[in-house]
């Protein structure tokens, strides 16, 4: 039985294994609760990052989720919440997939959240990271080059990300668990990357939000697909990107959306380069699908 409203604690889900979840109170003390039947039959799901009200249980018996606290921002995968930066971690090995970093981007900025590139094994390649600079200079993504085997580059980051809610996120084997464990200080498992897909092997399984020295960032397990947003309608795709926002309404048609169209101002951006050509063909790239998206949707 759960206990009375003004015996509710509040707290942050930090961890989360099966249908127990971890709670950690302002005081840093973590309490062990479970989730009610209310949340599923309301279809929601807690999420690492959630801030909710929970009666504490008492001696060894676990607590329960009482409340889930309105979420600021979403991410569906990895699925967190209440993320206000993305840490979008590159390496030169695995190849940069710069289509699934564009739609994390994209997500993200359409929730208002910082967004940060960080490039790591700079050791490997120290041009990617100026290359990546290049890339994302016109949408004001700050990319910083980083070792987290040599502990280069680290004090930029970490100076970037506190005060922040943080999600580190990025393909299997670009080194998030390495990296984590130089900007905190930690000694948590970390895996080697596969020689033969050049893939990396997941040692994170489980999202946690670790905090230390002011930092406080979510540890997610890397993945390399993320799939096509349901219900977005093919001109609020233009809004994401910021590079576009100065040619805005400087088109020949009203309603460009910048693929295509004769008189298009971003195209004319592009050719002079004013404007990333790899951001402009990839916008156009994910617009494609996206319309396809739309018009499947009732299928």
């Amino acid at each position: 039985m759960s206990e009375s409203p003004g015996a509710w604690k509040r707290g942050t889900l930090v961890r989360g294994i099966g249908s127990f979840y971890t709670a950690r109170d302002s005081e840093g003390k973590e309490f062990t609760i479970r989730c009610k039947k209310k949340f599923r039959r309301l279809h929601m799901t807690p999420l690492i990052g959630d801030e909710v009200l929970f009666s504490p249980g008492e001696g060894e018996e676990h607590g329960w989720i009482e409340e889930i606290l309105a979420r600021k921002t979403v991410c569906l995968r990895p699925p967190v919440a209440n993320v206000t930066m993305l840490v979008i971690v590159l390496s030169p090995v695995p190849e940069p997939d710069l289509i699934l970093t564009d739609r994390q981007i994209s997500r993200a900025l359409a929730q208002q959240m910082e967004v940060v590139i960080a490039v790591n094994k700079a050791d490997l390649d120290s041009d990617l990271a100026e290359r990546m600079k290049k890339e994302y200079a016109g949408a004001g993504i700050p990319v910083f080059a980083v070792s987290a085997v040599r502990r280069e580059g680290l004090e930029a980051l970490r100076k970037i990300m506190t005060g922040s809610l943080c999600c580190l996120t990025g393909q299997s084997g670009v080194g998030k668990s390495t990296l984590l464990n130089a900007l905190l200080g930690l000694k948590r498992e970390t895996g080697d990357l596969s020689a033969r897909i050049s893939r990396g092997r997941n040692t994170t399984r489980e999202t946690e939000l670790l905090e230390k020295n002011g930092i406080r960032v979510m540890d997610t397990a890397g993945f390399n697909l993320l799939e096509a947003e349901q219900h977005l309608e093919p001109q609020k795709l233009r809004e994401r990107y910021p590079e576009f926002q100065p040619y805005e309404g400087k088109c020949r048609f009203r309603e460009c959306l910048h693929d295509q169209e004769p008189g298009c101002a971003v195209t004319a951006a592009m050719e002079k380069g004013q404007i990333s050509s790899g951001r402009v063909e990839r916008y156009r790239t994910l617009l494609h699908e996206i319309r396809e998206t739309w018009r499947n949707r009732y299928d």
